[in-house]
């Protein structure tokens, strides 16, 4: 993202792409080679994640039987992004982003290999559990944000959507293989093997890194090293671009109380479907089908619409309270693909329209503070989300969950196309009936018509 140079500077979203290219940009970014090095170690190193991240929350729900416990270890995982987010995006805008990679990917492969070791030994026990997820919190804190500022590096500024979008599809197809492998390698030899797998997948990634074109690269400018008020200055930069702050606003309440997957998916597969830890996965890879299928139509979308990221927020949040209620696993379960198709459209859509508005040598704090909303409501929602289910039940918890999505979307809205200088026009006569928003009269240039050209 950006520097403080001003709204007018920020790169906006192409519009004169050819509806040939509009066909063919689905996968245009793996055309580049440092990215297809990227995407593919990513994309073994994720589907480890995924393993040990199913397998640790079943192990921890199996040696304590709470799901309050999983929400403790999804706290414990969030939390440093919480405290120390924003000093993650100072450092990634300080340093060369493929190198803090090799430090990161590699502080994130001995975390696993030492859960490995603990769970092998047949010594484990949640308080082993918690630390490596606090580890892995904290590493994630720099690496977030370098990976998230890395990719305009490798693709250039016109095909970061684009990036964006087959970073997430990538994501999710490990989602789909992850739980998957966990399953049969936990009830064939025990969940250590998922660990040790996810250990030996950061090996992927940091061969990847090794092997790119580093003259192939498009750096972006560093901050100093010892400048002071960097951390203000992207605070600052941020406040007053409505732009920005407000789809930041709306991802922190998703990210709160609408991302609370594992306490939710691995309480109806147990306490309500009574289907074990089987079910459990196939939940999840049903969740991460769904997502896989938001994020390729996104990856075609040549655009990142505000309306759109409120409109999608929104029908996430209301399809959360629709399915709390359904009553059989087969329903709930083929439910799970629309549902994870509007939460990962969400997510990209927020992702890449606030990379988009964002001048480059401000993006490691500007995405640092995104991921720190996004993930650092985790400390807060994981453990209310996982008493309410232990208290109220999961269909319960799943509602309250949507519901505060649906109202949070509503609000940022509104907000926006105010902001934007819109009014809602209501117009239900017979052949007419039109509910829009419209331009009101005398909409100025400055901060209002930048969101407006942006809705």
């Amino acid at each position: 993202m950006s520097t403080g140079s001003g709204a007018d500077s920020a790169p906006a979203p192409t519009t004169h792409d050819t509806k040939n290219s509009a066909r063919t940009s689905m996968f245009s970014s793996l055309r580049i080679r440092n990215y297809r090095l990227f995407a593919a170690g990513a994309v073994v190193s994720n589907t480890g994640t995924w393993m040990a991240r199913i397998t640790q929350d079943w192990l921890v729900l199996s040696l304590t039987g709470s799901s309050a416990a999983v929400g403790v270890t999804t706290a414990m995982q969030f939390l440093p992004m919480l405290l120390f987010g924003l000093y993650g995006g100072v450092i990634a805008d300080r340093f060369a982003k493929r190198n803090l990679l090799f430090v990161t990917q590699g502080a994130m492969g001995l975390g696993g290999l030492f859960l490995a070791a603990m769970t092998l030994s047949g010594h484990v026990e949640v308080w082993h559990v918690y630390l490596t997820a606090f580890f892995t919190g904290l590493v994630t804190v720099v690496d977030n944000p370098a990976r998230q500022s890395f990719v305009p590096e490798l693709v250039g500024p016109d095909q970061v959507r684009n990036a964006v979008s087959l970073n997430s599809a990538n994501f999710q197809s490990a989602r789909l293989i992850g739980p998957a492998v966990a399953g049969v390698l936990t009830a064939a030899v025990g969940p250590g093997w998922a660990f040790l797998a996810n250990g030996l997948s950061f090996l992927a990634p940091i061969t990847g890194l090794l092997l790119m074109r580093t003259g192939e690269l498009t750096p972006t400018p560093l901050a100093p090293r010892r400048g002071k008020g960097q951390l203000r200055e992207g605070l600052a930069y941020v406040r007053v671009h409505p732009e920005l702050i407000w789809p930041i606003v709306l991802i922190g309440f998703i990210g709160t109380f609408g991302f609370n997957f594992p306490i939710w998916l691995s309480a109806y597969a147990d306490d309500v479907f009574h289907g074990g830890s089987g079910l459990y996965a196939a939940f999840t890879t049903l969740m991460a089908a769904g997502s896989l299928i938001g994020a390729l139509l996104a990856a075609r979308r040549r655009s990142s619409r505000l309306r759109m990221l409120t409109a999608t927020a929104g029908l996430f949040g209301v399809a959360l309270v629709a399915v709390a209620a359904v009553p059989s696993a087969y329903v709930f379960a083929a439910l799970l693909l629309p549902v994870g198709a509007l939460g990962l459209t969400v997510n990209v859509t927020a992702n890449s329209s606030v990379q988009m508005a964002t001048d480059p040598e401000m993006r490691g704090r500007v995405m640092s503070l995104f991921m720190m909303v996004f993930v650092g409501g985790t400390p807060f929602g994981g453990p209310l989300f996982g008493w309410l289910t232990d208290a109220y039940g999961v269909r319960v918890s799943f509602a309250v969950g949507g519901l505060v999505v649906a109202l949070a979307s509503l609000g940022v809205g509104l907000i926006l196309a105010r902001t934007a200088g819109l009014r809602l026009r209501v117009d239900l006569r017979r052949g007419r009936r039109v509910v829009a928003f419209v331009p009101r009269e005398g909409l100025a240039s400055g901060p209002r018509a930048r969101v407006g050209a942006l809705r």
